[in-house]
C-alpha cells in the first residue's frame, strides 16, 4: 500500500530479555556493573586533626563559618564560593611585623639599647600621612626604625597636642617616644621651643634636643651651632661635653640627590653619617622622609643612640615643612 512506511516486527518479551542479558562483544565496551548498591553501616566519627578547625585546613573558609569571612558574609540561601583557597587575614588580626631578634643583655648598656650594639646601619622611615594632604592639618609624626634586613628595631611616635603642632609647625616643641617590640618606652627625646625670628647667631634661636635613656635619665644633648652656609650640630654627653659634630651640606634640600650629614669627632675624624634619601617627587610633595644612619659597629652604644637622636632634630629643622595651603582665589 502506497504511503505506508515499513516497520520492524515487534519482538516478544522473551527475546528482549535474552538481548538484555547477552554480553556486549565490542572491544571498547565498558564493563558491566551491578547497580544494586547496599550502603554499609555508619562508621565512628573521626575528629579533625590538630590545626584543622571545623575540618578545614588553616586559612580556608566555608559557608558553615560565617565569621571567618573577612570581607563578606554568605547568605543561607546561597553557597557561592567567596574566596579561592589560600591564606587570608582573620578579622581584626594585625598584620605580622618581622622584628629583630632580641639580643642578650650587654654590660654597661642602658636597657633597650642592646639592639644597637649589633648594628652598624639603621633606617628611619617616616610614615606617610594622607590626612595631612587632605585636611592640610599637621598630625603627630610616626617612624619605623629598621635594620638592613628590613626587620623592625624600634617604633618612634610623637606626643604633641593638636594646637602646638598646627600653630608652630616645624618649630614646635615635641616629645618623641621610642618603644621596642614589647611596647616598652626605652628612650625619650624632648625639644623645647626656640624662636627663629631672632638673629641666626643668637644662642636663644638655636635649636636643641635632650635625649633620655631610660626615660628620665639624661643621656646627652644635640645642639645646633652657628654656621654661615651649612647645617652644623654638636652632640654632647650628659655633662654637656662635646663628643661629636654633625656637618651637613650647603643645601639641605638635596634636590635630585641624597643629603649627607657627616658625623665626625671634635677634631674632624670621620665616624659615620646621617643620609636623607632622595625619593623623587615624594621628597618634594610630602614630609615623609627616609634616613639611613651609619656608624662603626664597635662605637659606644650611648654615642650610637645620640647619633640616632640627632637624626630626628635634623628632620624637624630641615625637612618638616608646613602642609601646603590652598590659594584663596
Amino acid at each position: 500500500m502506497a504511503g505506508v512506511v515499513p516497520t520492524a516486527p515487534e519482538k516478544s518479551s522473551d527475546e528482549m530479555k535474552n538481548e538484555a542479558t547477552l554480553p556486549d562483544l565490542r572491544p571498547d565496551a565498558p564493563p558491566q556493573y551491578n547497580s544494586h548498591f547496599v550502603p554499609g553501616p555508619p562508621g565512628a566519627a573521626v575528629p579533625p586533626p590538630a590545626g584543622y578547625p571545623g575540618g578545614l585546613p588553616m586559612g580556608y573558609y566555608g559557608p558553615q563559618q560565617p565569621n571567618t569571612f573577612p570581607l563578606g558574609q554568605p547568605t543561607a540561601s546561597t553557597s557561592l564560593i567567596q574566596y579561592q583557597p589560600g591564606r587570608y587575614p582573620m578579622p581584626n588580626q594585625p598584620v605580622a611585623v618581622a622584628w629583630m631578634p632580641g639580643p642578650p643583655p650587654v654590660p654597661n648598656c642602658p636597657p633597650g639599647l642592646e639592639y644597637l650594639t649589633q648594628l652598624d646601619h639603621i633606617h628611619v622611615i617616616q610614615h606617610f600621612e594622607p590626612l595631612e594632604m587632605i585636611t592640610r592639618l599637621e598630625t603627630n609624626n610616626r617612624y619605623d626604625v629598621k635594620n638592613n634586613s628590613g626587620q623592625m628595631v624600634y617604633l618612634v611616635n610623637e606626643d604633641t597636642d593638636d594646637f602646638t603642632r598646627n600653630a608652630y609647625h616645624s618649630l614646635r616643641p615635641f616629645v618623641l617616644r621610642v618603644t621596642d617590640c614589647m611596647g616598652r618606652e626605652i628612650m625619650t627625646m624632648q625639644r623645647p621651643f626656640r624662636c627663629s625670628c631672632c638673629c641666626c647667631c643668637c644662642p636663644s634661636a638655636r635649636q636643641e634636643m635632650e635625649v633620655q635613656c631610660p626615660p628620665g635619665v639624661t643621656l646627652g644633648f644635640v645642639r645646633e651651632r652657628w654656621s654661615l652656609c651649612r647645617a652644623v650640630y654638636s652632640i654632647q654627653n650628659e655633662k654637656k661635653e662635646n663628643k661629636m659634630r654633625v656637618r651637613g651640606p650647603c643645601s639641605t634640600c638635596g634636590c635630585g640627590s641624597d643629603s649627607v650629614f657627616e658625623v665626625t669627632s671634635p677634631d674632624g675624624v670621620h665616624i659615620g653619617s646621617i643620609i636623607r634619601k632622595w625619593h623623587g617627587v615624594m621628597s618634594l610633595t610630602t614630609d615623609a622622609d627616609h634616613f639611613e644612619i651609619q656608624f662603626p659597629l664597635d662605637l659606644d652604644v650611648k654615642m650610637k643612640a645620640m647619633i640616632f637622636g640627632a637624626c630626628f632634630l635634623i628632620d624637624f629643622v630641615h625637612y618638616e615643612s608646613a602642609p601646603p595651603q590652598r590659594s584663596s582665589r
